[in-house]
């Protein structure tokens, strides 16, 4: 869905986990937010939707944003989650993921045979972290880390729109923050950060659920966590 600006969010609501990915195009090179649950040809989608250079840069390393990214030749992550891409995802772990509760009742591409599947290994080309900015020809994106969910969490602002690109850092609905690599107290810090940084944005497009979310949200989240 092209909703202006340079801004295409790819979703994939057939399957429980709802995710969603972005682009955001400069001059030069197209940002690619994560690359979804990889039971289609995500780098074929984003051929089609632009005609810049794909950059990947992962919001985390979990499997249903790292899907498609053994595709593309310039991958970014946190330093912290580097092993999430070179670890790959086996079918022994993915294949629970594809039963029909999680479906929804959709059926899976004919070419995706979840009994053999598997997301690939592969190395990122560079990591990112707090800060840093992503160069993408006449836009850049500011890296923010926002752990709590996954210690390598990070999000994305485009200050030319005021968007911020979440990740998981955020969403309306369940975050998860129970995981191995989790830390609700990290989480509490993440969101004191963003409810802080509140007036620089002026949308918030998360990962899972409904999107955007107003900016003013994220100062209720921080006043709920911290009750």
């Amino acid at each position: 869905r092209d909703i202006g600006e340079g801004i295409t969010i790819i979703a994939e609501p057939l399957h429980a986990e709802g995710v969603k990915s972005y682009l955001v195009e400069g001059e030069r090179d197209v940002a690619v937010i994560d690359t979804g649950l990889g039971v289609a040809d995500f780098a074929a989608l984003v051929r089609q939707l632009s005609d810049r250079d794909p950059l990947v840069i992962q919001t985390h390393g979990h499997w249903d944003h790292i899907g498609h990214t053994w595709a593309f030749e310039r991958r970014l992550i946190h330093p912290s989650e580097v092993y999430t891409l070179q670890r790959g995802f086996p079918n022994a772990m993915y294949r629970p993921l594809f039963s029909p509760q999680r479906l929804r009742g959709a059926a899976l591409p004919p070419e995706f045979d979840p009994e053999t599947a598997a997301i690939p290994a592969c190395e990122p080309t560079g990591t990112l972290d707090h800060g840093d900015v992503v160069d993408l020809g006449g836009r850049t994106l500011e890296v923010l880390h926002t752990p709590g969910h996954s210690p390598g969490g990070i999000s994305f602002l485009d200050r030319q729109t005021g968007t911020l690109f979440a990740g998981d850092a955020i969403n309306y609905g369940g975050c998860w923050l129970f995981l191995p690599r989790s830390d609700a107290a990290a989480f509490r810090a993440t969101i004191r950060m963003l409810a802080e940084m509140s007036d620089q944005f002026q949308a918030i497009y998360p990962s899972h659920e409904h999107a955007p979310i107003p900016p003013s949200d994220l100062r209720f989240a921080h006043e709920a966590f911290e009750e």
